[in-house]
């Protein structure tokens, strides 16, 4: 069975406090589509908990599998093996309209004929619930939503951004134990996009439902939730706090999808004294440490964030000698593309200063620094 384990090798789950309890899990769940020779595997053996009250992230590249298992989770598919549990009850063979989970499209799918109000309380209705009841939910997600001056227009004469909050809140009404959300944000333009991610980590953490959220847009997951699962291929790679995922990457996959990232061939050295030395001769401490089971001479990957990476004069001291490439200018920072004397290539992003930059320029002879801390070591 595939574990999804943490930086230090646990279970994602051990070392939580008793408050905190898993709501959703799935237990080595695998998704086949076709047969035979076309059989194509969209998970295989994914084993994870989702804890109760959460803002959860399925984040990976198109086709990784992360829609097919939110998909299990709302019942829409079936697993081919494997269990689907929510709150410790096997949830599998439940049809959707059993399970207390909602779900909001990427489409919104909300009814045109409907005002926002009915939108709103139409799932409310389908429930039976009694109209002072609906009545009273439909204001409190209004307030909820900021959407108290709009109730009354139906919902094509609302823009994008209004027409998610809509939904949002439809799905939000019935108070479902968990919240799907099937990258909701990707029809959206960037400033609206970057607004309504303010607004769903409110919501969340207004209403305390467990959210589970797909993207594969890393800037997003990093900046809502709690936890982030990588995918790939079918398989959770790497479970983790945002921290945690962009700082120690599991293996390669992992360090170049989430941001943009160095890679240095190196090989180990002084294992015990935790060094490793770079192909160009140049020895750095990793404070880490070095992954387990790593011998002297192994050729490794030495992982450098390009923010942590600083430019000094050649010759000023210590550093990998380096010819400056490109010079793009951002406003907030200015990326500078260098190439090492081997061949490789390193990007280092220095943030501007109101008294200018250091003036760099293509040609340029440097060297190229960064702290012994910045480093990670990942099995090539």
């Amino acid at each position: 069975m595939q574990e999804a384990i943490g930086r230090a090798g646990a279970p994602i789950d051990g070392g939580r406090s008793a408050a905190e309890r898993v709501m959703v899990e799935a237990r080595s769940v695998s998704k086949h589509f076709g047969g035979g020779d076309q059989v194509v595997k969209a998970l295989d053996a994914v084993s994870v908990g989702i804890r109760e009250g959460e803002f959860f992230t399925l984040l990976g590249p198109s086709g990784c599998g992360k829609t097919t298992l939110l998909r299990l989770i709302a019942g829409f598919e079936h697993p081919t093996m494997g269990a689907i549990l929510l709150d410790g009850a096997d949830i599998s063979a439940l049809p959707p309209y059993k399970r207390p989970v909602n779900t909001v499209f990427q489409s919104y799918a909300l009814f045109p004929h409907l005002t926002v109000a009915d939108n709103i309380g139409f799932g409310l209705q389908m429930l039976g619930r009694p109209k002072a009841e609906i009545a009273d939910t439909v204001d409190e997600m209004l307030r909820m939503v900021k959407m108290e001056a709009m109730r009354d227009r139906q919902t094509a004469q609302l823009s994008g951004g209004q027409q998610q909050r809509v939904a949002l809140a439809r799905a939000l009404a019935p108070r479902p134990k968990v919240l799907l959300l099937d990258e909701p944000l990707s029809a959206l333009d960037l400033k609206l996009r970057k607004e309504m991610q303010v607004e769903l980590k409110r919501l969340q953490l207004e209403t305390g439902i467990t959210f589970v959220f797909v993207t594969h847009d890393q800037g997003e997951a990093l900046a809502m939730s709690d936890r982030i699962a990588v995918m790939s291929e079918g398989r959770i790679l790497q479970v983790g706090s945002p921290h945690e995922i962009y700082e120690h990457p599991a293996d390669h996959f992992v360090a170049s999808f989430i941001g943009e990232t160095n890679f240095l061939t190196a090989a180990v050295e002084g294992i015990e004294a935790g060094q490793v030395r770079l192909r160009l001769g140049g020895a750095l401490e990793v404070r880490a440490g070095l992954p387990e089971g790593m011998t002297p001479g192994e050729r490794v990957t030495v992982v450098v964030r390009p923010e942590h990476l600083r430019i000094e004069a050649a010759g000023a001291g210590a550093g990998l000698p380096a010819t400056v490439g490109d010079v793009v200018y951002l406003g907030t920072d200015t990326h500078y593309h260098l190439r090492l004397a081997d061949g490789e290539a390193l990007f280092a992003r220095v943030q501007n200063r109101p008294e200018g930059g250091d003036g760099w320029q293509a040609g340029d002879a440097v060297a190229a620094t960064f702290p012994p801390s910045a480093v990670r070591v990942l099995r090539d």
